[in-house]
């Protein structure tokens, strides 16, 4: 069999096996009910508690992590400067070190910024939901 061909055979079979399951998992039996053991549940206490973590975690990471910087970066000239090898080495680390420290901060401010607008936007949700609702439950009144 062909590369080409065998590549067709294997997309036209994976085509049979994937169907999209939404609010369900496969119950064993080929058919797809909803579990009665669900684990995952989300609330704004729980929102707000790993985005204050994140929110602390940047701000002690922002001084503890730049603490050694300025010296690092001055042991590296004073190497460099005395024609020590080791000095351009340790130039090195301090720029790796500076990279990964931003990259580090930079997520912890994404996931404590999107925990806050997450937590505003259910919120905000909520409410326009439950305007709508209680302007659906005047309507059936009128209805009976």
């Amino acid at each position: 069999m062909t590369f080409d061909a065998e590549w067709a055979a294997l997309r036209a079979e994976s085509t049979q096996r994937v169907d999209m399951r939404l609010n369900g998992v496969d119950d064993g039996n080929g058919g797809h009910g909803v579990p009665s053991n669900a684990d995952l549940a989300v609330n704004q206490d729980n929102l707000g508690a790993v985005g204050h973590d994140a929110y602390g975690l940047r701000t002690r990471l922002s001084k503890d992590g730049d603490h050694a910087r300025p010296t690092t970066f001055d042991a590296a000239i004073a190497l460099t400067n005395g024609n020590f090898s080791s000095g351009s080495a340790l130039l090195k680390v301090h720029d790796r070190w500076n990279t990964h420290l931003k990259t580090l901060l930079d997520a912890c401010a994404q996931i404590s910024n999107h925990l806050d607008y997450t937590t505003s936007a259910h919120a905000k949700d909520d409410v326009q939901i439950g305007g709508h609702l209680i302007s659906v439950s005047k309507l059936n009144d009128y209805l009976k």
